[in-house]
């Protein structure tokens, strides 16, 4: 799942204070017409009558950024973080990629807003403006490995069912779980899933009976975590002996991971190659594909097919 941030009325922004939520929507339309000296002022105006509006703060931040001001920005998403530490802005993120640091996954708030909000156009962004096709390449690098059914497919991050339309025919039984209840809503009213979950899905995963599963995939969910080796090992617990896992995410050339610059993570062939392995996975295959497009031009991503041990 690959959708454009939301748009800035999707975020939490009342203060409680009607003078101050008057300046903090000026602010915001000059943050959006590109204006942020205006926007930086009228942040700090918002901020002198309602000092603890974490929305405020976190607006404040983005303008100082586009203005070269890389220190006070930093300041200034720690300020949204320690008033809203579930940061559904996704400001910790933000100054992570600003200063260089390490950042180990999205906000579970920050992408659950970010899905709630994105649900009712999803389809239609993703495959008429974007060229999404990690299902039809799920569904490929599955059947390259021999045409059979799987008697109890989960599928990971199964947002409005587009993977699960794709691989519906292979599977006895399919499952889907996603952190957005209004993805999970718009997957339910498809009536492609015999059963759907809502929520974390480590925590999914961590429920689910021991190798009850045959056929695990998630389609560019991985792109909002860093560090798949829990996941990996969560899986492979799912997964029977011999049980598939087929999944898609954003490529890095070296290393092992970090946060790209469209607050997406990179993951290398190499460390997932022994990420899977060290997670009791045989038979890997990693190769280069691309799932969508951005600015017309196709998005360097992976595919990893696995089998359990």
């Amino acid at each position: 799942m690959q959708p454009p941030f939301p748009p800035r009325s999707a975020l939490p922004h009342t203060s409680g204070d009607l003078v101050a939520d008057r300046r903090f929507a000026w602010a915001e339309g000059s943050r959006a017409a590109d204006d942020h000296a205006a926007a930086a002022d009228l942040y700090a105006q918002t901020l002198e009558l309602t000092p603890d509006f974490a929305a405020a703060w976190f607006g404040l931040a983005e303008s100082q950024a586009a203005l070269g001001r890389a220190q006070e920005a930093a300041e200034s998403y720690a300020r949204a973080v320690a008033l809203r530490p579930d940061d559904p802005f996704g400001a910790a993120a933000r100054r992570a990629l600003l200063t260089k640091a390490r950042a180990d996954e999205l906000p579970p708030a920050f992408v659950r807003a970010l899905f709630d909000q994105y649900a009712p156009r999803f389809d239609a962004h993703l495959t008429e403006t974007l060229g999404y096709r990690a299902p039809a390449l799920l569904r490929a690098a599955i059947l390259a490995g021999g045409e059979r059914r799987y008697a109890r497919c989960l599928d990971l991050g199964c947002g409005t069912g587009l993977s699960g339309a794709a691989l519906r025919d292979l599977c006895d039984e399919l499952v889907g779980v996603d952190l957005s209840p209004n993805m999970v809503e718009a997957a339910r009213a498809k009536a492609i899933y015999d059963r759907l979950a809502t929520g974390d899905l480590l925590a999914f995963l961590d429920a689910e009976e021991e190798a009850g599963a045959d056929l695990v995939v998630a389609a560019d969910v991985f792109v909002y975590l860093g560090d798949l080796a829990p996941v990996f090992a969560a899986v492979a617990r799912a997964l029977s002996p011999g049980g598939a896992f087929a999944f898609t995410t954003q490529a890095l050339e070296d290393g092992d991971w970090r946060l790209l610059d469209d607050l997406r993570f990179g993951h290398s062939a190499d460390w997932l190659g022994r990420a899977l392995t060290q997670a009791g996975f045989r038979a890997v295959d990693i190769a280069p594909i691309s799932a969508r497009r951005d600015r017309g031009a196709d998005v360097p991503g992976l595919m990893a097919t696995a089998r359990r041990g």
